[in-house]
């Protein structure tokens, strides 16, 4: 039975998972046998789809691990997607918003169900461990359950306004734009597809969905989810691909709107091409982040330890909101970088289907080389202190395997310290004034999250007022940077790490960003 078992966060490091376990050490392997090695279509108006060239994929964890065959989207078949979510969509809006929400809510239900295995599809795809893929799956159920109540607690987003006469009454809505474009990461397969299309659909819309070429599994089990919960054929499509199946859904005629979450370098040509044309589209984006956390000489450094290790090397530091560098007030830096070290260097590394591990395997080889060449800098120019190396023996060869990486020395304006690298490789910097520790981490393109310890509130609300990112977190020890949820925190971007319109995800500002505003006025007689 699986209703009894303890509910995953990202930040409930304390508790007893021994059932959760159990069960993962039972279901992963059933899991494997049923869905891996499969040849997977795309979905396109309600049917399979397999125009394109199909393409095999592997594991991370082993590439000797097949995880199926999927079909990158030919350009025509990207535009019939754009074409039945078009012709599919005056059904959806026409909708109430309160038929809708049975239908999300239905489909949460399903996500809920289907959790675990949803879950360890993450865990194989991505090469997550298991603590982080449950949790991912979890944080789905929360999003697309969260998204409706807020739909439902803003009353479809519609209210009277003023009158300029008495026979006059207005009212204020906002509506759905219309094909909204969805393109997802490989990093949160699940919990980011389900953000983005759920605050698109609730709204209104219907959706194209590109997952990552790396994740099309996920994608896939999520999309068939959807569909039994009862959205017409058409409201959501499915068209794996990489790079060219993204820009032929960015170009397609008919699209309303995008969604995306990825690199900075792609979403900001995103939203270059959508505000060409005959008018401006919404982009809604989330690009990444190089976020910093302070540690002063009055935080306890037991915590900050903690705290920053789990941002620094959760999901090998493939988040978006990985903690990359940290300040540490030169007074405590000695002390700090001991506990530090000596809590990374236990870090297990390796299968993470296995119970024992806590990192698994970066995304490919790509990574791969961006770690070893930030290795080589970081010996050149400052000291290893901790990893620098790719791991190599067993199913190290296997993989994609790198030891979590603590560096110093590094110049404020080295590469390694400005630049997102998306990977285990933690940078610390030590600093005597804490102003300029937070201007120097606030000098960089990015502004998503940021995190600090320390016991003094006045060092507290200094940080809380000065630091330039959308996320703040105090005195974390499941995360100095991590662990946003929906509903507790919100995830908002600032400079380059979000889109035009200032507010993020995970909260109460989301799904109207997919809506547009209208109002009704009536001259009544009499």
């Amino acid at each position: 039975m699986t209703a009894n078992l303890p509910r995953v966060t990202y930040s409930n490091i304390g508790a007893d998972f021994r059932p959760l376990h159990d069960m993962l050490d039972r279901s992963i392997p059933a899991f494997e046998q049923r869905w891996l090695g499969r040849d997977w279509s795309n979905r396109i108006a309600g049917r399979s789809d397999d125009e394109g060239r199909r393409y095999p994929v592997v594991s991370p964890i082993d590439h000797g691990l097949a995880l199926g065959s999927f079909v990158e989207a030919a350009p025509d078949a990207v535009g019939r997607a754009v074409e039945a979510a078009a012709a599919a969509w005056p059904r959806w809006s026409s909708l109430s918003w309160q038929e809708r929400l049975k239908i999300m809510r239905r489909a949460a239900e399903l996500l809920d169900r289907r959790k675990y295995d949803l879950g360890i599809a993450c865990l194989i795809e991505v090469g997550k461990s298991r603590l982080e893929a449950i949790g991912e799956a979890e944080e789905a159920v929360d999003l697309m359950r969260y998204y409706c109540d807020e739909m439902e607690r803003n009353e479809g987003f519609r209210r009277p306004m003023g009158r300029a006469f008495p026979q006059e009454e207005t009212r204020d809505m906002l509506k759905p734009f219309g094909v909204f474009g969805v393109i997802a990461p490989f990093n949160f397969p699940l919990a980011l597809s389900v953000n983005m299309m759920s605050g698109a659909l609730i709204a209104g819309n219907t959706v194209v969905y590109k997952p990552s070429p790396a994740a099309g599994l996920t994608g896939s089990l999520l999309i068939d989810t959807l569909a039994e919960a009862g959205l017409p054929e058409g409201a959501v499509n499915l068209v794996c691909g990489g790079g060219e199946v993204g820009r032929a859904l960015v170009d397609a005629p008919g699209l309303a709107g995008i969604a995306f979450t990825g690199s900075y370098a792609t979403g900001m040509e995103i939203l270059r091409k959508l505000a060409s044309g005959r008018h401006a589209r919404p982009a809604i984006l989330e690009m990444g982040g190089k976020n910093p956390s302070y540690v002063t000489a009055k935080a306890d450094l037991a915590t900050a330890a903690a705290g920053v290790m789990r941002s620094a090397f959760g999901l090998q530091g493939q988040k978006c909101s990985a903690g990359s560098k940290v300040y540490v007030a030169n007074d405590v830096r000695a002390e700090f970088l001991e506990q530090l070290v000596a809590l990374s260097a236990q870090i297990k590394v390796g299968d993470p289907r296995r119970v024992e591990n806590y990192m698994g395997p970066v995304i490919d080889r790509r990574a791969v080389e961006r770690f070893e060449a930030a290795a080589a800098a970081a010996r050149a120019e400052g000291e290893i202190l901790l990893g620098g190396t790719r791991l190599t023996g067993g199913l190290f060869d296997k993989g994609t395997y790198v030891a979590p990486t603590i560096v110093t020395g590094l110049a404020p304006d080295h590469a390694v310290n400005r630049d997102e690298l998306f990977l285990p490789f933690l940078s610390v910097l030590g600093y005597d004034d804490l102003g300029d520790a937070i201007d120097d981490g606030n000098d960089i393109a990015y502004g998503l999250t940021a995190g600090i310890y320390s016991e003094d509130e006045r060092e507290l609300d200094f940080f809380f007022g000065r630091a330039e990112a959308g996320v703040l977190y105090a005195n974390r020890a499941s995360g100095a940077t991590t662990g946003a949820w929906p509903g507790i925190q919100t995830f908002a971007g600032w400079k380059g790490s979000g889109g035009p319109g200032g507010k993020g995800g995970l909260g109460p500002y989301y799904v109207q960003q997919f809506m547009r505003e209208q109002s009704h006025t009536i001259m009544r007689k009499g």
